[in-house]
């Protein structure tokens, strides 16, 4: 699992995965992830890439939510693939993390 990140203007920070968020995965991006949630106020998570999110990856993407969320900031998800988007239905956590399919839409929820 890669990671990497883009400082966008408005001071959203854009968090692109790469891989498998599986467990090996989430090891990878784990404190990353957490360290962004400490220190940003509005991230944009790119799923376009990942091609399988297990449970451990899920975890992954809902603790920097919870973090952020208590400093008043805010993380949504962007343009998960089919497989993806039926894992974060199933487990509700797009009613959690707002899910968008479109760009626009995506950054002017953290506007």
């Amino acid at each position: 699992m890669a990671i990497s990140l883009e400082e966008l203007t408005g001071g959203i920070t854009k968090v692109t995965l790469d891989g498998r968020l599986d467990i090996d995965g989430a090891l990878a991006v784990d404190n990353e992830m957490n360290a962004i949630a400490g220190s940003r106020k509005a991230v944009l998570v790119d799923l376009q890439a990942v091609s399988y999110l297990g449970s451990m990856g899920l975890r992954s993407l809902v603790a920097p939510a919870r973090m952020l969320k208590s400093r008043g900031g805010k993380m949504v998800l962007f343009g998960p693939n089919e497989f993806v988007d039926k894992v974060l239905k199933a487990s509700g956590i797009n009613t959690m993390i707002p899910v968008h399919y479109e760009m626009q839409s995506a950054l002017a929820a953290l506007e």
